[in-house]
């Protein structure tokens, strides 16, 4: 297969992104394509999947660029639909769901192979679940599975308490003093867990009767934090003393191998979205012997074991990532290509004109720049713009000052100029809420109706609340004066000399479109506030846990695609102490919200609670909300089975080369309205096993 090398081809690439550049936005609208479009001849696609993956382990990495290879590598349970990102069957043909909602029963098919040849059982299962939940992996992405029975209480080292009789201490006897069940919110009521309707779900064991009972007490596992919790509570302190503290174990998570081809989940309580999360790259099959034998080394070439649809062939960080087709996977007979080359680039331009060049078949999103947008958007068969599952934000952190002062952090967020913002970005809408509008409908009619009952007391309108929220200079003028900071008129504009800059920064990751945008807010609070804010640009490998850490002060970009198609998988963010939000808050009040939340049998008012606990993040101004995405993206016309879903995830099984030039994509405008024979048929393939 030819591969282009980003290393080798470098100066010859900049000759071409120059050359390119100076007719790249004169090209003639009557061209059919942007650019040479010749179908390769050796059935490799050549994809540009954004920044080099911060690791190649499934359970450990959270950013995008690495899901796009996860999702050649590794399979899970089920996948995501091309279009859609719903649930289909992949490793599990067929699941079910136990009537009160709380248990899952996966059925395995038998052809299932890792890689190496080795057949793929639910023992494999069990060990990812529990790897993946580990707090010795300390995966960002862990809280993700915190409705598994245990599963928190696994990742965060806790105890189990019992007492000399052997008998453990139970939460509901202490439903209203433990921590992660203290709320004094009217939505959710205290969990009183009994003997589950799922006992009698599946195949009797003696696990499903341990998973099943009443659930365990739970206390902290650092001897510090567990002082600090027992203090807080007298009632609880006096039951633990003199008990035994029994570690949480990997054994006790609420995972479990029926035999070789059925799989037990338990969940603490319902989780309608849950089942649309097992596809996530958290939960994706990986190769015990391989991992234990090679330690930290196991994710090498010649050493890696997948479950995907291809294997991984070459790694050359920041040059290439190659995977090849696997001849063991379970439908290899419906893959179509023979291999795909990764090619992790940040910068816009060279990603435009090596495209341009032929030197490329697709990129990732958000990549056409502002200026070749009116350009791009001529050719029809190959722009993609479609609604996108995601946000893109700024994290604050909350318990560092200034950013820990409410008005602060009010003040910043109403000095940026949102539709200004998206103007000058061309393809996003301005965002004043933390879940994207326009996404899910049913929540957007919820969202309404819980804010307009909200905001009465304020006799302000959802509509106006909105409005102001995306710009209101005066008001941020006048809220950083109220946090003590004063801004002032100088000449033509504001000047803020006593608000601490230097213990303030804009970090973001390493990207044009990020530096821009960054530049731009810069300028916003310069010209609204009078303040300088200094920006800090770090690679993407580092920036990721730098982030996470909350180890930045002031201000963090960040920016969301839903795993999932459901509200919770933003609102999740801010969920658990563990929680992905990196702005240092948490609280055990809005954790109760969400599960009352999805405890809730009725959707629509499962939506309304959702809708209560974003209205508190938004109040408390966790995060800036910048911009709802759009899928802005570009690809070959050959390029079939290559869909703008709405998180730009792609199953690769799905993709093919066309080279009959009469049976290319004509207008993406329809893409996902139009039905592909070839990859409708494999979807019924797939979707058939579920009748059995």
């Amino acid at each position: 297969m030819a591969r282009i090398s980003l290393n080798q081809t470098f100066l010859g690439t900049m000759f071409v992104v120059v050359s390119l550049f100076l007719s790249g936005c004169t090209s003639s609208a009557n061209n059919r394509y942007w650019g040479k479009t010749v179908a390769p001849t050796d059935n490799v696609l050549r994809y540009i999947s954004g920044s080099e993956p911060e690791s190649l382990d499934p359970a450990f990495g959270t950013g995008q660029p690495e899901a796009r290879v996860y999702m050649a590598l590794y399979e899970g349970l089920l996948e995501y639909h091309p279009k859609t990102m719903e649930p289909i069957p992949a490793i599990a043909e067929r699941w079910e769901l136990s009537p009160d909602g709380t248990e899952y029963i996966f059925h395995l098919r038998k052809n299932a192979k890792f890689s190496n040849g080795d057949p793929i059982t639910a023992k494999d299962f069990v060990y990812t679940f529990r790897r993946a939940l580990s707090p010795e992996l300390a995966s960002r992405n862990a809280n993700l599975g915190y409705y598994i029975k245990y599963s928190e209480a696994y990742n965060s080292g806790n105890m189990f308490v019992k007492d000399g009789d052997g008998q453990f201490l139970l939460a509901k006897d202490f439903v209203k003093e433990t921590e992660k069940k203290a709320s004094d919110t009217p939505e959710a009521e205290p969990e009183t867990k009994t003997e589950s309707a799922a006992a009698n779900f599946g195949a009797a064991t003696e696990f499903q009767t341990f998973i099943n009972a009443p659930e365990r007490l739970v206390v902290k596992g650092s001897e510090k934090e567990r002082a600090k919790q027992l203090e807080a509570d007298p009632k609880l302190k006096a039951a633990v003393e003199g008990k035994e503290l029994v570690p949480v174990t990997a054994e006790n998570l609420g995972v479990e191998a029926v035999d070789d081809y059925t799989l037990r989940l338990k969940l603490y309580q319902p989780a309608p979205y849950f089942v649309q999360l097992i596809p996530h790259q958290l939960f994706r099959v990986v190769h015990q012997p391989s991992i234990e034998r090679f330690g930290k080394d196991w994710q090498r070439v010649g050493n890696i074991v997948g479950s995907g649809a291809f294997m991984l062939s070459v790694h050359r960080p920041y040059d290439e990532l190659v995977v090849v087709k696997n001849p063991n996977y379970w439908d290899a007979p419906n893959v179509r290509l023979d291999a795909i080359e990764f090619y992790p680039l940040e910068e816009s331009t060279t990603m435009m004109n090596l495209y341009k060049g032929g030197s490329i078949d697709s990129v990732y999103n958000h990549i056409v720049p502002p200026a070749w947008l009116d350009e791009i958007r001529q050719y029809k068969s190959e722009y993609q713009d479609h609604p996108e599952v995601a946000n893109e934000y700024y994290s604050l952190s909350v318990k560092k000052p200034p950013m820990d002062n409410l008005k602060v952090r009010q003040a910043l967020s109403l000095a940026i100029d949102r539709y200004a913002l998206a103007q000058f970005r061309k393809t996003p809408k301005p965002l004043s809420n933390f879940t994207p509008d326009g996404i899910f409908p049913k929540y957007d009619e919820a969202r309404r109706k819980v804010f307009g009952e909200r905001l009465k007391a304020e006799n302000i309108s959802v509509e106006e609340w909105s409005k102001q929220r995306l710009f209101d200079p005066e008001k941020a003028r006048r809220l950083m004066t109220e946090a003590g900071y004063p801004v002032v008129k100088a000449g033509n504009g504001w000047i803020c000399p006593t608000f601490p800059v230097d213990k303030v920064t804009l970090n973001y990751n390493t990207a044009e479109s990020n530096k821009a945008v960054a530049e731009f807010n810069q300028a916003q609070w310069k010209q609204n506030l009078g303040i300088t804010i200094p920006l800090k640009n770090m690679e993407w490998k580092t920036f990721l846990p730098f982030r996470s850490g909350v180890q930045y002060e002031g201000i963090a970009r960040n920016a969301w695609v839903g795993d999932y198609m459901d509200p919770f998988t933003f609102l999740n963010l801010f969920y658990s102490p563990q929680n992905d939000g990196a702005t240092g808050w948490h609280d055990p009040k809005y954790d109760a919200l969400l599960d009352a939340a999805n405890k809730e049998l009725d959707e629509q008012k499962r939506l309304e609670m959702l809708a209560t606990a974003e209205f508190q993040v938004l109040q408390e101004q966790l995060v800036i909300p910048l911009v709802t995405q759009a899928t802005n993206w570009i690809k070959k016309p050959y390029v079939k089975g290559l869909y703008p879903n709405p998180g730009t995830l792609h199953a690769w099984k799905f993709v093919y080369l066309e080279t009959d030039p009469n049976k290319w994509d004509t207008n993406a405008d329809n893409l996902m309205k139009e039905s592909d024979p070839q990859v409708d048929e494999q979807i019924r393939r797939v979707m058939a096993t579920m009748q059995k």
